[in-house]
Parts: C-alpha cells; structure tokens; sequence
C-alpha cells in the first residue's frame, strides 16, 4: 500500500518529532557516556532503541507515552549497567570486552590476531595511520574495547604501563 491517509503521516510527523526529542532528552540526561565510543554492549541497546523509535513512528497500537517511557527504560539499564561496571569488576568483566594485544616490539601475536581476527595488514595500516614507516618503530598494537587500534611506541624505552589492563601483556616480565 502506497497511501492509507493523511492523518496516519500527520502522526508520523507529530509523534516522530516528539519521540526523537525525548530521545535527545533522555540521552542529555544520563551523560556524556551515553553517547561516547561505543562497545558490542552499547550497540545492543543502541539498536533497542532505534527499534523502539522505529515502533513508536510507525506502529498506532504503541501510543508516544509507552514508547518514550521504553526508551527510557532502555537507557537508564544502560545507565545502571555503565555506572555499576566502574564500581563493580565482575559486572564490567560480564560486559565490557578486553583490550588485545595483537603486536609486541614489532612482532605480530598470530594467536590473539587469528582470536580476534585480525590480518598483518590492519596491523600494518594502523601503523601507518599513526604516522611510523616500519613495525619494528612500534612498542605495541592493541585492539582496544571498542574496535579501534591503538599504536604505542614510547620511543624512549619507557615502562609502556598504559598495557597494564591489556590481554596478552605481563609489564613486568616484558619491561620495567
């Protein structure tokens, strides 16, 4: 069907608009965090909501009251899980991933790259990308939580501590 009728667009239009300010709302209230870099966990519950709009757009049986209070159901567990995770490991261990070492003094680790599934050529791009002609310049590469790698080269032989919470890195046998 192409065209039911002009009052079912006027309520697109109306509660969409209302619906997608309430989203904004309630993403202003829980913090910069609702909206930072995201993990596999965050983009869960950002598609939850996406649907949630989607629902509230385009199905009449879910009235504008029952879609925002969804959203914001959403985004408060959202909120509790994030805020519980900083103060409590074993939730952030249930939710959150863990960084991956996937190079070490230019040496690949073809075991955490073949886990994590990652090529000798993402880790070359990275490299680049971070500005250094050859992998031996480089201290580490890690694959951090959200997806993104990360290039480390202290270029000072320094204690590299910032791998202290990295997968597959023991600083003390490694460097001090």
């Amino acid at each position: 069907m192409f065209f039911d009728s002009w009052h079912g667009v006027l309520r697109v239009l109306v509660v969409g608009t209302l619906a997608y300010l309430a989203l904004v709302a309630w993403l202003r209230l829980t913090g910069k965090r609702s909206v930072a870099k995201w993990n596999a966990f965050d983009l869960v519950v950002t598609v939850a909501l996406g649907s949630t709009l989607a629902s509230i757009l385009l199905t009449k049986e879910v009235a504008l009251l029952e879609g925002v209070v969804g959203m914001g159901l959403l985004i408060m567990l959202q909120y509790a899980i994030s805020w519980t995770s900083v103060r409590a490991v074993w939730v952030r261990r249930a939710v959150k991933n863990v960084p991956t070492l996937l190079l070490w003094e230019g040496t690949p680790c073809h075991e955490a790259m073949r886990r994590q599934r990652v090529t000798e050529g993402e880790l070359r791009a990275a490299v680049r990308s971070a500005g250094h002609a050859s992998m031996e310049e480089v201290d580490a590469i890690v694959l951090e939580t959200d997806g993104n790698f990360s290039v480390v080269s202290s270029g000072l032989g320094g204690s590299c501590s910032a791998l202290a919470d990295v997968e597959g890195v023991e600083i003390d046998a490694k460097r001090n």
